[in-house]
């Protein structure tokens, strides 16, 4: 009840701060985004990472790591996918340069969409041309920027269940980089920003996990079932786990 009474007022404030900060992030997003260069979409990735964090803590959000720092090295990191919040909670959770995998459609929302082609490397999944060029410049990143985040979900699991089916795009990038697989777990932002309504926000922590790095030493691209497959169980045991102790917390 107490909920249900504030959340509109909550939802209000959330959209509010969010604009009034674009007024001082979007300026800055295009300046940089003039340069069409590596070191102009790392001082985009910047001020929007420094952004994300301020924001973040602003709402009542803020990111909160767990476990094991992220580890030195380059990795394709693949996370589960289950709320808008996702794609802002990555940038204060992973150390150092990225750039993520993401739907073209994005790109459409206005100002969102703006910043959200500066960082994101383009996908339609419905056409095979899109994903072959995804996919070089996936690997061309890989072998000269930083890290690759993508959400082998491909969309928000609506299903119930930890995760839906992964895609081979991320695996197929593992094996033919000979890139490890670095899981990353998301277990809140669900309960921070429901996908089922763009006002079902409400304040709280956001967790963020890595688990160790699945290898792809010695593994050639007939292991990609068993690549997929082990990354997907190894996720799988670890939202499960978080589920089970959250389900803990409220019968305590």
């Amino acid at each position: 009840m107490f909920r249900t009474i504030l959340q509109p007022f909550y939802a209000f404030f959330v959209a509010a701060t969010f604009l009034a900060s674009l007024v001082i992030v979007l300026p800055l997003v295009a300046l940089f985004s003039l340069g069409n260069s590596f070191a102009a979409r790392r001082a985009i990735h910047a001020v929007i990472r420094g952004w994300s964090v301020l924001w973040l803590w602003l709402i009542g959000m803020p990111v909160r790591a767990e476990g094991e720092p992220m580890p030195e090295g380059r990795y394709i990191v693949v996370a589960n996918h289950i709320s808008y919040l996702d794609t802002l909670v990555i940038f204060p959770a992973i150390k150092g340069y990225f750039r993520p995998l993401g739907k073209k459609e994005i790109v459409k929302i206005p100002i969102v969409g703006f910043i959200y082609k500066q960082i994101v490397i383009l996908v339609d999944r419905g056409s095979a041309q899109s994903r072959a060029k995804s996919m070089k410049l996936m690997w061309r990143v890989l072998k000269n920027e930083g890290n690759i985040v993508i959400f082998p979900e491909g969309t928000f699991n609506e299903t119930g269940a930890a995760l839906k089916d992964f895609y081979d795009g991320a695996f197929r990038l593992a094996l033919t980089t000979g890139t490890d697989i670095l899981p990353l777990l998301l277990p809140d932002t669900s309960e921070r920003w429901h996908y089922s309504g763009w006002w079902k926000l409400w304040p709280g922590r956001n967790r963020v996990k890595f688990l160790e790095p699945v290898s792809v030493a010695g593994m050639t691209m007939a292991d990609l079932a068993a690549l997929k497959q082990e990354t997907y169980r190894k996720m799988e045991a670890g939202l499960v786990a978080y589920a089970a102790e959250g389900q803990g917390q409220e019968e305590a």
